[in-house]
């Protein structure tokens, strides 16, 4: 049974982070930001697949400028994402970013902050405090070396560091985040930081890399620091369409039993007695199935044979066969069709279920 760690509660705009809130799945988008309509749009199908917070890139003033318009037009709350310019910050601020992400000690200064927190709680937000292994400060780094698993201390110690930063202008409302490419540092980082602190804390693995491995590396450490019961927030990162980033996360939750969105879809990998296109058929029902909201077990299995049995748990499920096929409901076969319609008639089929689901619900 997993045991979440108890800390600080904390909002971005309506979302909830820390606490007793559910961990919170975010993305950022990867558009210019001040070309409001592609950034919209990224947005929106972010939103689509359930995404609950969005940050975007500020590398200008144009950028935080737009932010009041994009805001205007999407439906969960927006953080700025701020590096080195801390007048970028106060200006995304003005323009309605619900939370900024920044690094208070590569800001310019104690007086450049002291404007930055001003701000922060003159708009009441929320800020994030991001350290990674790139941006160590160089003392910490010449103390403690370069972090890996065995000595996470240089990431730790900087990020409680400018922290501190924050606490000295009497400012509490913030999480933290430690990143790395490693994975194992990324590990044992959170692992130590969650025992010295009671913030809450934004978790992920930075640079993870590409879908295969991306979803690789940040399974492996999100998961464990999960079923250690620390994150509150978190980011899957992925050189892909963010859009994957959201699909990835909710994955990751539910193979933890942490949280459900959507149907779950259980698929055999195929073999010598596969006689359809099962790759084909997987991926337009695994498309279908992100336009769903109920939490339905949805099967899709290669042959006849062994389809059903294998699959009875699921509440619906198909299984391909030689031209033809069967649509089955917990194990019981409920039509037989040929190949060619079998794919139209079981998405009616999801769609019927969708719908009894949503009325049963009220």
């Amino acid at each position: 049974m997993i045991i979440r760690k108890k800390t600080r509660q904390i909002h971005v705009g309506n979302v909830a982070i820390g606490g007793d809130a559910p961990i919170v799945v975010q993305s950022m988008t990867n558009t210019d930001t001040a070309d409001v309509e592609s950034t919209v749009e990224q947005i929106h199908r972010l939103q689509d697949v359930g995404c609950e917070l969005i940050r975007v890139a500020v590398p200008d003033v144009d950028a935080a400028r737009a932010i009041t318009e994009i805001r205007s037009r999407i439906a969960i709350p927006l953080i700025a994402d701020i590096h080195f310019d801390s007048r970028l910050a106060v200006e995304a601020l003005e323009h309605g970013a619900q939370a900024i992400r920044i690094n208070p000690g590569n800001l310019g200064g104690e007086d450049k902050l002291a404007r930055v927190v001003d701000a922060a709680k003159l708009h009441g937000v929320s800020i994030r405090v991001g350290v990674n292994s790139g941006s160590i400060e160089k003392d910490l780094l010449q103390q403690y070396g370069y972090p890996t698993p065995e000595k996470p201390d240089a990431l730790i110690q900087s990020a409680l560091r400018n922290v501190a930063l924050l606490e000295k202008h009497r400012f509490f409302d913030l999480k933290i985040s430690i990143k790395s490419s490693d994975t194992l540092t990324t590990i044992a980082g959170y692992q130590q930081l969650a025992a010295v602190t009671d913030y809450p804390l934004h978790v992920g693995v930075t640079e993870a890399g590409g879908l295969i491995p991306g979803t690789v590396k940040s399974s492996v450490a999100l998961g464990i620091l999960f079923y250690d019961g620390i994150g509150d927030t978190f980011r899957v990162s992925l050189t892909r369409d963010p859009i994957e980033e959201i699909k990835v996360g909710y994955e990751l939750l539910r193979s933890l039993r942490i949280r459900e969105r959507g149907p779950e879809m259980i698929s055999c990998p195929t073999c010598g007695r596969t006689r359809i296109d099962l790759f084909s058929l997987a991926e337009k029902v695994e498309q279908h199935l992100q336009t769903m909201e109920s939490n339905l077990k949805v099967a899709v299995m290669g042959c006849v044979v062994n389809g059903p049995g294998e699959a009875k748990e699921a509440d619906i499920g198909i299984a391909g066969g030689n031209g033809v096929g069967i649509i089955f409901k917990k194990g019981e076969i409920l039509k037989k069709l040929p190949e060619k319609e079998l794919l139209p008639v079981f998405l009616e089929e999801l769609d019927k279920m969708e719908q009894e689901r949503k009325q049963e619900q009220g």
